[in-house]
C-alpha cells in the first residue's frame, strides 16, 4: 500500500471513530457532549440576538455554499468529462458529489434528531448529521481531487487553503444559525470524508478501456 493511500485509509479510521462518538453522545445523552452542545449554541445565539447582521452574513454564506450549489459547480465539469469521454472522472464526481444528498438523508432517518429549538432561520429535515457541513466536505474534496492537478503549482497550497476554509466557515456558520449542534456539524465532516474517500476508493477500481481517459488527478496508486 502507498503512503498515499495508507494516509486516505487511516483518516477514514479516524472519521469512523468520530462519528460514532457523536452519534452514540447523542443517543446515549452523554452529559459531556451535551453541556458542549449546548454552551456553543448558546454562545452563538447570544451574539446573533445581539448583530443580525452576522446572522444575515452566515445564512449567505450557507447559500453560497449549500449542498446545492457544489452539486450544481460539478454539473459542467461531469458534462465536460462525458464529452472528453473522460468516464472516471466523470463517474467520480457524480457519485461522490451529486449522490452525497442521499447519503446525507438517509443518515438522518436514521439518526432522527431534532433541530435546536432556538434556530434563527428554516432549516428542513432532521438535525443529525448535517448536511451542509457533509456537503462542504465532500464536495470541497472531490473538486479538488480534479482540480488540482490542473492549477500551477504555486497556487495549489492557496487553493486548498480556500477550500479548508470553505469547509470550516460554512459548518461554523451552521451552528451560530443554530440550525446544529457543533456535534451535528462534526459529524456531518466527518460522514463527508468518509463518503468522498469511499467513492475514491471505489473510483480507483473501475475498470476504463477507453485511450483518452486521463485519470491521473484520481489516481490513488501512486
Amino acid at each position: 500500500m502507498t503512503l498515499r493511500k495508507r494516509w486516505l485509509v487511516s483518516l477514514v479510521a479516524v472519521a469512523v471513530i468520530v462519528y460514532l462518538t457523536m452519534w452514540l453522545g447523542w443517543a446515549l445523552r452523554w452529559d459531556w457532549l451535551a453541556r458542549v452542545d449546548l454552551s456553543v449554541l448558546g454562545q452563538f445565539h447570544g451574539f446573533g440576538v445581539d448583530h443580525p447582521a452576522w446572522v444575515t452574513a452566515c445564512n449567505v454564506l450557507c447559500t453560497v455554499f449549500s449542498p446545492s450549489a457544489f452539486r450544481l459547480a460539478a454539473v459542467p465539469l461531469i458534462v465536460l468529462a462525458v464529452v472528453r469521454r473522460q468516464w472516471r472522472i466523470a463517474i467520480f464526481l457524480f457519485l461522490s458529489v451529486e449522490l452525497a444528498g442521499v447519503v446525507t438523508e438517509i443518515a438522518k432517518d436514521v439518526v432522527n434528531r431534532p433541530r435546536p429549538p432556538t434556530a434563527f432561520v428554516a432549516a428542513y429535515s432532521t438535525s443529525f448529521p448535517s448536511g451542509h457541513a457533509m456537503g462542504a466536505m465532500a464536495g470541497v474534496l472531490a473538486l479538488s481531487v480534479v482540480l488540482l492537478p490542473m492549477i500551477r503549482d504555486s497556487w495549489r497550497r492557496w487553493a486548498i487553503a480556500a477550500g479548508a476554509v470553505v469547509v470550516v466557515a460554512v459548518g461554523t456558520a451552521r451552528v451560530a444559525l443554530n440550525v446544529h449542534n457543533p456535534s451535528d456539524v462534526i459529524a456531518g465532516w466527518a460522514l463527508g470524508y468518509l463518503y468522498f474517500a469511499g467513492c475514491l476508493l471505489v473510483f480507483a477500481r473501475l475498470s476504463v478501456t477507453e485511450e483518452v481517459e486521463t485519470p491521473e488527478a484520481l489516481d490513488t496508486s501512486t
